[in-house]
């Protein structure tokens, strides 16, 4: 189902906002804090933020294939194992922060200039289905959210 435009503008603020929002989250967070363990048992704060950046990076580019590709493959990737590779412990988290910044910059104004018959654009995703631009926006907007409210759990 088509999103309306109003629908589409609050998805795309979430967007904008979560840069932002996640850096005033850890401020004041000291270096060993993002590796402490989840009482949960999920990801550490570094993990979800690694994340973040990995998973958007993903979003942003599955977009772009389906704004210039006729119907494309949208390969899945396992986020666990992702969570687990090296650099994801040792590298800094303001690294991932500065990507989700400009990133987040650059999708804005993606999303923002898209003409109306671009929102039904569609992917396939081996996973799930058929997707549009339309659901990938929904998807990741409510992505944010989610790892927001992990985040602010933890702490």
């Amino acid at each position: 189902m088509a999103l309306s435009s109003e629908e589409r503008n609050e998805l795309i603020t979430r967007l904008d906002w979560l840069p932002p929002r996640l850096s005033a989250l850890v401020r004041d967070l000291e270096e060993e804090d993002f590796h402490k363990p989840n009482p949960n048992g999920g990801w550490t704060i570094a993990q979800n933020l690694h994340h973040l950046a990995d998973s958007h990076m993903n979003g942003f580019i599955r977009m772009k294939l389906m704004l210039t590709e006729d119907q494309p493959t949208l390969k899945p990737y396992d986020q666990d194992m992702w969570a687990e590779t090296p650099e994801i412990h040792d590298a800094p988290v303001v690294a991932s922060l500065e990507i989700l910044t400009g990133l987040h910059r650059r999708w804005v104004v993606l999303l923002k200039n898209l003409e109306e018959e671009d929102w039904a654009r569609q992917g396939h995703h081996p996973e799930v289905g058929r997707v549009t631009l339309d659901s990938l926006l929904k998807i990741y907007a409510n992505h944010c959210e989610a790892h927001l409210k992990q985040i602010e759990e933890m702490l």
